[in-house]
């Protein structure tokens, strides 16, 4: 598998608090679920950008941790292109403390979850939620992570 992956920066965030180009490059490829070559943006972005974008395309208006854009070509045309992921860099610190869950390990599961939606993978229907969460504790386990859905009991 040959996979391109464009790591884009456009927080303000500082370096050392997001995971490095090698380890989202990872993580990527770990989600892509078919031994294909793959091209793919990964775009970290600050609570504004994250906001404007849910706005204009889920009509949402505020931000969320992780947008999918999955590239769509017309049936002719076979490009390896899956797509592009928006992640809120200061929203992924912010909800790692408050779900007791280690930086690194929720930017893991976020790039994984925002990759198998690149892939079609959904969670609006509970079979399909059941299915995706389930194929990302295996993923998240495969890399040495706990599972991403295991509630965190207080001390």
């Amino acid at each position: 598998m040959n996979a391109e992956i464009d790591i884009q920066v456009a927080t303000e965030v500082p370096r050392q608090q997001f995971p490095s180009d090698a380890q989202l490059c990872s993580w990527a490829k770990t989600a892509v679920q078919a031994d294909k070559d793959f091209e793919v943006t990964i775009r970290l972005v600050d609570v504004a950008e994250s906001q404007h974008l849910n706005h204009q395309y889920r009509q949402k208006d505020s931000p969320t941790n992780v947008l999918s854009f999955p590239f769509e070509a017309p049936e002719s045309i076979d490009l390896p292109l899956l797509g592009d992921l928006v992640i809120c860099a200061p929203l992924v610190a912010e909800e790692a403390v408050e779900q007791k869950k280690t930086l690194e390990s929720h930017w893991a599961h976020l790039v994984i979850h925002g990759m198998l939606h690149l892939q079609g993978y959904d969670h609006l229907l509970e079979h399909d939620a059941e299915v995706m969460e389930n194929l990302e504790i295996e993923l998240m386990a495969s890399l040495g992570f706990p599972d991403p859905y295991a509630v965190s009991t207080p001390n």
